[in-house]
């Protein structure tokens, strides 16, 4: 049987990792066992924080609505429910876009709601 030489196979698989790492602080970057902890633990994270950014982002938008509804002296829950209620289907997103971009449309969705 022939000899298999795996030096190219694995310089190849390091330079993938450590080219991953780039941009890291010290060791993390350069040396291939720190780097592949790093790189790991990055992807973990990442894949954890794109499920945790939906949330913070309605979470904002919330914030953001119920500040303007209460500018308005309304709150939040009686937008919502106000919403449901006569089937105004604005999502969250673009009523906090409304809330702080076009005040005036934001008002008028409001009493619209609260009617």
């Amino acid at each position: 049987m022939t000899r298999v030489k795996r030096g190219v196979t694995t310089h190849r698989r390091h330079q993938k990792t450590l080219k991953a790492a780039k941009g890291y602080r010290g060791h993390r970057s350069k040396l291939f066992r720190a780097a592949k902890n790093a790189v790991t633990k990055a992807g973990q994270n990442a894949y954890r924080d794109r499920k945790l950014k939906k949330r913070t982002f309605r979470t904002l938008w919330i914030a953001r609505i119920n500040a303007a509804c209460r500018a308005h002296g309304s709150k939040y829950s009686a937008l919502i429910d106000g919403c449901f209620k006569k089937d105004i289907r604005i999502n969250r997103k673009m009523l906090a876009e409304l809330a702080a971009n076009n005040p005036d449309t934001f008002k008028a969705v409001l009493d619209e709601a609260l009617k």
